[in-house]
């Protein structure tokens, strides 16, 4: 049996965009996969965006259960450290800690729609996100992660933060 890929996912506050990828990856093969999520620390939300929430629930996918978490408590608290860092705002991106292990990092890039004056918009825009995550995600365990050419799975596994 091989070993869980760890994936853990980064964005600003940790209540929807990272949330959602941890929630949805964790769906798609929670037996080769172990997802984790964090957000900047200072910005850490409180409790997961309701919107959050709705789309993993319309899409009957579970609702982690841990609260948002910085990626300091992340970086410590890592057992096995993660074969990749994917980074859902670019916000973050240069200001992140050095992660255990030295994981590759890839970019995927989301707006951050939990900020939205419009609940029913930021709804909408959770479930369209939700969407486009999955795809990402259903390709990238779909990668030849093991064994294969380390350079290309890094190229392959950013180039899907292009997607549209």
């Amino acid at each position: 049996m091989q070993k869980r890929i760890g994936v853990i996912f980064v964005s600003r506050r940790n209540s929807l965009r990272s949330i959602l990828a941890e929630a949805c990856l964790t769906h798609l093969d929670p037996k080769r996969f172990s997802a984790s999520s964090c957000g900047q620390p200072g910005k850490v939300g409180r409790e997961f965006h309701p919107a959050a929430i709705g789309a993993l629930v319309s899409a009957s996918m579970p609702v982690p259960t841990h609260a948002p978490r910085s990626w300091d408590d992340v970086a410590r608290s890592v057992g096995t450290p993660a074969e990749f860092v994917i980074t859902l705002d670019k916000d973050t991106e240069g200001r992140q800690p050095r992660w255990p292990g030295q994981p590759d990092g890839a970019l995927w890039d989301y707006p951050d729609v939990a900020g939205g004056d419009d609940p029913e918009k930021v709804a909408h825009d959770a479930i369209q996100m939700l969407f486009s995550l999955r795809r990402r995600l259903e390709l990238l365990i779909s990668l030849p992660l093991h064994g294969g050419d380390r350079a290309a799975v890094r190229s392959d596994v950013r180039d899907l933060g292009y997607m549209r």
